[in-house]
């Protein structure tokens, strides 16, 4: 039971964090958004491990670089997505994607097993995923097989990190997660400068790639994104206007996401990744929650039976 709360308690946080890049993404690009949010969650993760320390198991760390890399391919495959559209629909498959890659591995692959209960309740999550995913007002058009894909790609490659931090052993720690945001932290902020340099040569100058531009995506180091609230709306919902309150944005996106990916990594050792990937993939209601309580937006009715069969699918695995 608890680390079925303690996951869907993740999937809430990890909705904030999106929330918060989402925001930030306004202002900065999107690419400076992830790389701020890595490096801020880093230093969190820095901070926490010498109270909870890990051992430097070779293979653990191995497993901990790659799910670095895992996140990177997320964020890529997810600006792809972004700017092909559309996100009523790429958004939702992305989510549950990212449920059913590890739920899949987790029964077939690692043995799990689950009550007829627990089935249910993973039945109940997917359609909860698409429900909570879904953006109201966003224009409803046909999907290209290109969009399909690299949206199936983005969620196969957010599920691929909880299958990779579900391979490292309870004695690493936090080493895994050491690794996963120093592994982001160079790839993001090496795209950073080389954008820089390109925009130094052509005369644009290198702080011309720190604003908003082109498709935005407020997406966290782990590859989770928040599509809608990093699309234009209307002014009155803007938090702030200058690249410091977007760039204190992005911090606090990463500071957040780092502490989800502790109750996760929690989660996962302490229960089954069947369960914890499809309360984890429940992400979309921290961000519909947190934009109703901070910008007051409208929940929409679909939203609201999302949440609910959120609530029923957590007791359903909690009980599984």
């Amino acid at each position: 039971m608890i680390p079925a709360l303690v996951a869907l308690a993740g999937a809430l946080v990890y909705g904030s964090a999106d929330f918060l890049g989402g925001l930030a993404a306004r202002g900065l690009r999107s690419i400076v958004v992830t790389a701020v949010a890595a490096v801020a969650g880093l230093l969190l993760v820095l901070g926490a491990y010498p109270f909870v320390g890990g051992a430097w198991i070779p293979a653990d760390v191995a497993w901990g670089v790659l799910s670095g890399f895992t996140g990177a391919a997320a964020v890529v495959l997810l600006y792809a997505c972004l700017a092909i559209g559309p996100m009523s629909i790429l958004s939702p498959l992305t989510a549950v994607v990212s449920a059913i890659a590890p739920i899949l591995w987790g029964l077939v692959v690692d043995g799990e097993t689950l009550s007829a209960v627990g089935f249910a309740g993973l039945g109940i999550a997917l359609v909860a995923v698409v429900l909570v995913g879904f953006i109201p007002g966003a224009k409803v058009v046909r999907p290209s097989l290109r969009g399909l894909l690299l949206a199936i790609g983005a969620g196969s490659a957010i599920g691929a990190f909880l299958i990779v931090i579900d391979q490292t052993s309870d004695d690493s720690g936090l080493v895994p997660l050491l690794l996963n945001r120093s592994v982001s932290s160079v790839v993001t902020i090496t795209a950073v400068v080389v954008l820089a340099v390109l925009a130094a040569r052509s005369g644009r100058g290198a702080a011309s790639v720190l604003p908003a531009a082109g498709a935005q995506l407020g997406a966290t180091p782990t590859g989770h994104a928040d599509l809608e609230h990093a699309a234009d709306v209307p002014a009155r919902t803007r938090t702030s206007a200058g690249l410091r309150g977007a760039f204190l944005l992005a911090a606090a996106c990463g500071v957040v996401d780092a502490a989800a990916n502790l109750l996760m990594l929690f989660a996962l050792r302490a229960g089954d990744l069947t369960i914890v990937s499809a309360l984890t993939a429940m992400y979309p209601a921290g961000t519909i929650l947190l934009a109703a309580i901070v910008l007051r937006e409208r929940i929409a009715a679909v939203q609201w039976a999302g949440l609910a069969l959120a609530l029923t699918a957590g007791a359903l695995l909690a009980l599984a």
